[in-house]
């Protein structure tokens, strides 16, 4: 039976769990509405022998993610065993922890590295298109580099490994940072990258806020959206969106 018919079979004969605030680690969009426990999936989640991921009695086809992103996320040992345990179901989760970590700022550090990407890619004008799209991104333990962040502070970002881009720092903020880890040593120190700055050329645009119409400068953000989607045989990716964002530039985080 083809991937897609077995997957929507699996869909209509199980449920969607939901992996909301960390008080309410999961509940279920199915059945009668009732106050999960702090962590839901741990107290009453199991994995048969063929995979699959059963809480409360039903049976779980999806799993999706939204907490799980942040360390507070996880207060206790009770959220990790539950990851664990979804991620060794042949639920189909949304991220995986794979796909979750290759979106974290240190992956992008180390593709950044000299014949890294060379291990995923044979063709050499394909290499160097990529590569030449990359900004400067450095691990912390490049003591050079930090030097430079700490008397240059403008033209880096300090980024943790978080998801979106509202916990970057900069300017003063970035060298104090810097000089406390510094400080600190040990695990601190990859707990962060150190990304060159980009400034981005600003453009006048029309736009639209409360009703009124006016014009201010702008920074453009072109973001490139996929699925992918995969059992243990099949992979199929696919380019689904491509989407142009437009921020007011005092705003702007580049």
């Amino acid at each position: 039976m083809p991937v897609k018919k077995l997957l929507l079979k699996k869909l209509l004969k199980t449920c969607l769990l939901l992996l909301n605030l960390v008080s309410n680690f999961g509940s279920l969009l199915q059945g009668p509405a009732r106050p999960p426990p702090p962590c839901l999936v741990e107290a009453e989640g199991q994995v048969l022998t063929d995979g699959t991921l059963v809480i409360d009695g039903r049976a779980v086809a999806v799993v999706y993610f939204r907490a799980g992103y942040a360390p507070a996320d996880y207060p206790s040992e009770a959220e990790w065993r539950a990851r664990l345990l979804m991620e060794q179901s042949s639920a189909i989760k949304c991220p995986s922890i794979s796909y979750h970590l290759v979106g974290t700022k240190k992956i992008q550090q180390e593709l950044a590295k000299p014949n890294v990407l060379e291990r995923f890619l044979d063709n050499k004008e394909d290499i160097a298109k990529l590569r030449k799209s990359f900004a400067g991104l450095w691990s912390l333990d490049n003591e050079e580099i930090v030097k430079s962040a700490i008397e240059k502070p403008d033209l880096f970002v300090l980024k943790p490994q978080r998801e979106g881009g509202g916990n970057n720092i900069y300017g003063h903020e970035l060298r104090d940072m810097l000089i406390k880890l510094q400080k600190e040593q040990g695990e601190s120190l990859a707990a962060y990258i150190l990304m060159q700055r980009i400034f981005p050329k600003a453009s006048l645009a029309p736009l639209v806020r409360g009703g009124d119409c006016f014009e201010d400068l702008t920074i453009s953000e072109l973001g490139i959206y996929g699925a992918y989607l995969r059992t243990a045989q099949v992979k199929s990716p696919r380019h689904t969106m491509v989407l142009l964002h437009n921020q007011i530039r005092s705003y702007s985080m580049a």
